[in-house]
C-alpha cells in the first residue's frame, strides 16, 4: 500500500525520479495521479553579490533571472506529475509574483488562472517605513484543465452575524433576499462565511512562542492557510505534493485532513524538523486537540528512489569509478579471507558488491558479521563504499571494540553514493562528473550532479563533564555536559581548493539527547553565530542524556557529520 513520503535531496531530481513511480505517474496514458500541489518557493537563491550599486543592480538581475529559470524547470514536471483534475497553488511575495504569473500563464495556460489569492495578515506591524507597511503575500491558483472541481470552503466566525438569506431568482439571473409568505426579508444567524479571495489570517500563530502551533522555523506558514488550500482542491485519500515544504506545514495539515502526500526540501534543518514535527502532530487545526498519530511515512536520503538503476551498472566499471571518486588507491587484497578492494590512506576499502550480495543490505548485522571476521586485523578506521539506498543505519560509522587490544576501537565508516551520481552514471556513462567550482555554485542545485554528494566534515571535539557556573563541586544535582567544538573542515568538491578558516564552514549543531537508535528526533540546535559568542562550546544538563545522544554537525553545504555518544564518552574537564 501506500506510504507518505519525506524526501531529501534537490527537488528538481526527485521530480525526475517520481516520473518513474507508477503510484505517482502512469507512463502509459502519460497522466500525473497528484491531486494537488503547493509550494512556497525561495524569493532569493543567493547570497548578496558585494561590490558597487551598478554591479549590485546588474546581479540582481542575474539573480531573478536564475530563478525563473530555476522554477520553469519545476513546474514543468511539476505540471506533469499534476492529475488532469489537479490544481497548483504557487505562494509569492510581491517581488516575484508577476514574473511567475507570466511563467505559469506559458506553462498551465492564461485560462486555467482561478485566483490571485491574497493573504492578508493584520497582525504583523511594521515600524516608521517610507511607505505603505507591506502585510500581504498573493497565491496564484490555476488548474491543470477545465475538469478541476473547487469546493467552497467555510470560514467559522468568532461571533454569529444575523444576515439576509440569500437565494437564486432564475428570473432575474440574480442571487435576491429571501422573503417569507408575507413578503418580508427571511434573516438567520449565520457562525460561518464562505471564504473569497482574501483571506485575513494572523501570523502570530507561527511567531508566538506562546502558540501551539510555533515551531521557530523562520518561514513557518499557519495551518489555517493550508487548510483552505487543501480543502478547496482535494479530498480524502487524494494526493498533495510540496516541493518547498520548509517547517511542513502542508505535511501535517495533509495529515490532519487525510490526504495522502509528498514533500521535497534539500535542507537538512527542514528535514529534521519536519520528522520531528510530523512525531508530535496534534488533530486540529493550530495544534490543538489530542494527539494525532501520523500514518507511516518513509524518510529517502538525497534522493534515493530507486536502487534498481544500481544493480543495472557493470561492476567492474562501476567498482573502479568509485574507488576513484573517494579518492581510493585501487588494490585488491585479503585480510582473513575478505576480499577488499583498496586503501584509503593506509586504511582497508570494501567496495560493497551489489552483483555478489543481491539480497544483502549494509545494516548493522552486517558490520556485525564483517567484525566477527575481521576481528583485530584491520586498524582503526575500514571504509564500506556502498550506494545510500542500501545503507540501513543512520551514522556515519559504527564503532566497535577490537578484540586483544583493550579499550581500542575499530570504525566502520560507509561512504555512501548519492542517487544522483548514479543516474548521471546511467546518463552518460563512466566521464568526469560535474562539481562546483566556485563558491558561490556549492547551493545551486539547479544542474548540480553532486548535489547530495555527501562528503562528511572533519570534526575534533572534547566531550566534557564540568560544574555549573558558581558550582564548586561536581555532584549529580549541578553537573553539565560541554561538547567542545575544537577544528571543523568541510571536505568539498572543488576543481580549484576553497580556503576556509577553522569552523568558517560549520553551518549548525543539531542535538537529540535521547536517541532511540532509528529516529532523529531532534530537541536542540545551535546555530554558528551563538557558538562563536559561546567559545565554540554547547553546555546542557547531564539528565537531559537518558541512554545515548545524536549529535548532527551541518556544514554550510548541507553535509552532516553525526556521532552517537553515551554520558560515560564525557570526561571531567582538566585545566
Amino acid at each position: 500500500g501506500w506510504t507518505n513520503k519525506l524526501i531529501f535531496g534537490d527537488n528538481l531530481q526527485v521530480l525526475k525520479a517520481l516520473m518513474d513511480d507508477p503510484e505517482v505517474y502512469d507512463k502509459n496514458t502519460g497522466r500525473g495521479k497528484v491531486r494537488l500541489i503547493y509550494i512556497d518557493p525561495p524569493f532569493a537563491t543567493r547570497q548578496e553579490f558585494r561590490g558597487s550599486q551598478d554591479q549590485k543592480a546588474y546581479q540582481d538581475k542575474i539573480i531573478g533571472s536564475q530563478f525563473l529559470e530555476f522554477l520553469r524547470k519545476r513546474l514543468v514536471f511539476l505540471r506533469e506529475l499534476l492529475a488532469d483534475d489537479g490544481s497548483i497553488y504557487v505562494h509569492l511575495d510581491l517581488k516575484k509574483s508577476h514574473y511567475v504569473k507570466a511563467l505559469l500563464d506559458e506553462i498551465f495556460g492564461e485560462q486555467n488562472i482561478q485566483n490571485e489569492i491574497t493573504w492578508h495578515y493584520p497582525d504583523n506591524f511594521q515600524g516608521n517605513v517610507n511607505r505603505f507597511p507591506n502585510n500581504h503575500n498573493v497565491i496564484l491558483f490555476y488548474n491543470k484543465s477545465s475538469s478541476a472541481k473547487t469546493k467552497r470552503v467555510k470560514i467559522e466566525l468568532r461571533k454569529a452575524i444575523k444576515r439576509d438569506v440569500r437565494i437564486w431568482d432564475k428570473e432575474k439571473q440574480a442571487l435576491v433576499a429571501a422573503r417569507d409568505e408575507n413578503g418580508k426579508i427571511i434573516y438567520k444567524d449565520f457562525t460561518y462565511r464562505w471564504a473569497d479571495d482574501v483571506w485575513g489570517i494572523g501570523q502570530s500563530s507561527v511567531t508566538k512562542k506562546k502558540s501551539a502551533e510555533y515551531i521557530e522555523y523562520p518561514t513557518q506558514k499557519p495551518e489555517e492557510l493550508l487548510r483552505r488550500v487543501i480543502e478547496a482542491s482535494s479530498n480524502p485519500g487524494d494526493l498533495v505534493l510540496d516541493a518547498f515544504p520548509g517547517s511542513g506545514t502542508t505535511a501535517a495539515v495533509a495529515e490532519k485532513l487525510g490526504r495522502r502526500w509528498i514533500m521535497i526540501d534539500c535542507g537538512k534543518l527542514a528535514i529534521y524538523t519536519m520528522q520531528k514535527r510530523l512525531l508530535n502532530l496534534r488533530q486540529e487545526i493550530g495544534n490543538r486537540g489530542k494527539p494525532l498519530k501520523p500514518k507511516p511515512f518513509t524518510l529517502y536520503n538525497a534522493g534515493l528512489y530507486d536502487y534498481k538503476m544500481v544493480k543495472a551498472l557493470p561492476w567492474d566499471e562501476y567498482r573502479e569509478f568509485v574507488l576513484k571518486l573517494f579518492q581510493c588507491r585501487d588494490k585488491k587484497h585479503r585480510i582473513a579471507g575478505v576480499e577488499l578492494d583498496g586503501y584509503l590512506g593506509q586504511d582497508s576499502v570494501m567496495v560493497f558488491n551489489y552483483k555478489k550480495h543481491e539480497d544483502v543490505i549494509l545494516d548493522r548485522g552486517f558490520i556485525d558479521d564483517l567484525h566477527k571476521i575481521l576481528g583485530d586485523k584491520v586498524g582503526y578506521k575500514f571504509f564500506i563504499i556502498a550506494p545510500a539506498a542500501s545503507v540501513m543505519f543512520f551514522e556515519d560509522y559504527i564503532e566497535k571494540p577490537a578484540r586483544g587490544r583493550a579499550g581500542v576501537q575499530t570504525k566502520y565508516f560507509a561512504l555512501r553514493i548519492p542517487y544522483s551520481i548514479i543516474d548521471e552514471l546511467h546518463r552518460k556513462g563512466f566521464t568526469h562528473i560535474k562539481q562546483p567550482i566556485r563558491e558561490a555554485d556549492v547551493n545551486d542545485t539547479i544542474d548540480a550532479v553532486g548535489f547530495d554528494f555527501i562528503q562528511i566534515p572533519d570534526v575534533e571535539c572534547d566531550y566534557l563533564i564540568e560544574n555549573k557556573k558558581g558550582q564548586m563541586e561536581v555532584d549529580k544535582s549541578n553537573k553539565e555536559a560541554v561538547i567542545k567544538i575544537r577544528n571543523f573542515t568541510s571536505n568539498i568538491l572543488s576543481k580549484k581548493p576553497l580556503k576556509f578558516e577553522n569552523r568558517e564552514t560549520l553551518s549548525m549543531v543539531m542535538v537529540d539527547y535521547d536517541y532511540n537508535g532509528e529516529i532523529f528526533d531532534f530537541d536542540d540546535v545551535f546555530y554558528s553565530e551563538d557558538l562563536k559568542k559561546n567559545n565554540w562550546e554547547i553546555h546542557f544538563d547531564t539528565h537531559k542524556i537518558d541512554n545515548q545522544m545524536m549529535i548532527i554537525y551541518v556544514d554550510i553545504f548541507g553535509n552532516e557529520k553525526r556521532e552517537v555518544k553515551m554520558l560515560s564518552d564525557f570526561q571531567r574537564r582538566t585545566k
